[in-house]
């Protein structure tokens, strides 16, 4: 089975187990047991929802710090669109660049100027029929993993193309190496992440062997001290590459926009999602071309490491983009070959496989029908698992018991009374 790195983390301390993060998990990757919320590795996609909904504030996103940059000669940040919509009255991207480089980068590379490639790249795909459609968007590492493990018939309608943080870490790492004459492991290319999903496809990437980010710093993180070298500059350097297709990115529908199309279709969302997802692998949607989902409500700019109100800086992103070009990079011949995924995307069977002894997994699977058919299909999650059928393949499994289940041992309890009854 493989393993991955995950940004998302259990304080063990502060859960009092609670079912919230339990019974919206995406995944079903949450178990209670003995008190205490436990992460199902294989199952997680670090889309954060567990860390929104916790009430205790049990769950946390790691990322790298600020501090990380000092391991390298000379370094790199490539600052996601959703960082600007952070920042009230902002009325030039230039200020949060030329910020990043008060903070210790040397320099600064847009992912916004990444996403203008890959939107190029996407639309002439799409124009020349050399993608199964409807076409879904590769940009949210959430949704990729989410369909990798729930919706495998999906995989090939994913396209092919890198994230715009990858590819910008890509181009931003050669440029640097050209310019300074410093090796690849000298330069430090770190991006400046909204949310814990992209954290992890950097460690434990989908779409390439290795990643070329050395690491991913929580806008949250970098936040504070941004906010006081933007409050000092003497003056702004004029950094910006991109336009408002790029930009763009940083909200729901952003991406789709860029399409410059009719038929396409986007939702924000874990739950919205899932829901277009069902319908796209039932064909219950037809007409349309291109499909962007997002994992977090708003876009990028509703991932859980940023600072605002995601609606708000959705505002702010819309006031920003609103006297910018269209675009400002465009492909040269050549670039679609480094833009294309290194590896495919397969469903990973191992994830629910019951036991390498396929006559064991058999009958396991048979236990696990007659189990479920026997529970009372409320999927309340009191009994620490998702739901009945989760609770039946956890029994099967050896890691929980029919009477983990309260309706169950009501029943049992009211069993005993009344044997005892009777024997009085």
């Amino acid at each position: 089975m493989s393993t991955y790195f995950h940004s998302v983390e259990l304080e063990v301390d502060k859960c009092c187990g609670c079912t919230n993060c339990l019974k919206r998990c995406p995944t079903e990757a949450i178990r209670i047991h003995n008190g205490k919320a436990h992460i199902l590795s294989e199952r997680c996609i670090d889309c954060g929802e567990c860390i929104r909904v916790c009430p205790h504030h049990a769950k946390k996103a790691h990322s790298s710090n600020l501090e990380d940059i000092k391991k390298f000669k000379y370094n790199v940040a490539i600052p996601a669109p959703s960082l600007y919509g952070q920042f009230n009255n902002l009325d030039n991207v230039n200020i949060v660049l030329t910020g990043l480089k008060a903070i210790g980068f040397n320099e600064i590379f847009e992912v916004s100027s990444a996403a203008e490639l890959i939107s190029e790249a996407t639309r002439n795909l799409i124009k020349e029929n050399k993608l199964k459609k409807p076409v879904i968007s590769s940009a949210c590492p959430a949704i990729v993993r989410l369909i990798k493990i729930r919706f495998p018939e999906l995989c090939d309608n994913v396209i092919p193309l890198l994230a715009p943080i990858e590819l910008a870490a890509k181009v931003a790492r050669k440029e640097a190496i050209e310019r300074t004459g410093l090796k690849s492991e000298e330069i430090g290319v770190f991006f400046i992440s909204p949310c814990p999903a992209k954290v992890t496809e950097i460690h434990t990437p989908n779409s390439v062997e290795k990643s070329a980010c050395n690491g991913a710093i929580g806008i949250s993180r970098i936040y504070p001290e941004l906010t006081k070298a933007m409050d000092r500059l003497d003056n702004v350097e004029n950094l910006a590459r991109s336009g408002l297709i790029g930009i763009g990115w940083a909200t729901s529908g952003g991406e789709s926009a860029g399409m410059l199309g009719e038929k396409y279709l986007a939702a924000d969302g874990i739950e919205n999602a899932i829901r277009i997802l069902e319908e796209l692998e039932d064909e219950h949607i037809r007409d349309v071309d291109f499909v962007e989902l997002n994992a977090c409500s708003g876009g990028c700019v509703g991932g859980v490491l940023t600072v605002e109100n995601p609606y708000v800086a959705q505002a702010r992103i819309q006031k920003l983009r609103k006297y910018l070009p269209v675009s400002m990079n465009h492909l040269n011949d050549g670039d679609l070959d480094e833009m294309m995924w290194e590896k495919e995307l397969n469903f990973d069977a191992d994830i629910f496989r019951l036991s390498d002894d396929i006559f064991k997994a058999m009958e396991m699977m048979d236990r696990m029908e007659k189990i479920c058919a026997d529970l009372p299909g409320l999927d309340c999650g009191s009994c620490g698992s998702p739901t009945c059928r989760a609770m039946a393949e956890d029994i099967v499994k050896g890691k929980a018991k029919e009477t983990d289940c309260i309706h169950k041992l009501k029943e049992q309890i009211q069993s005993v009374y009344d044997q005892l009854k009777n024997t009085i």
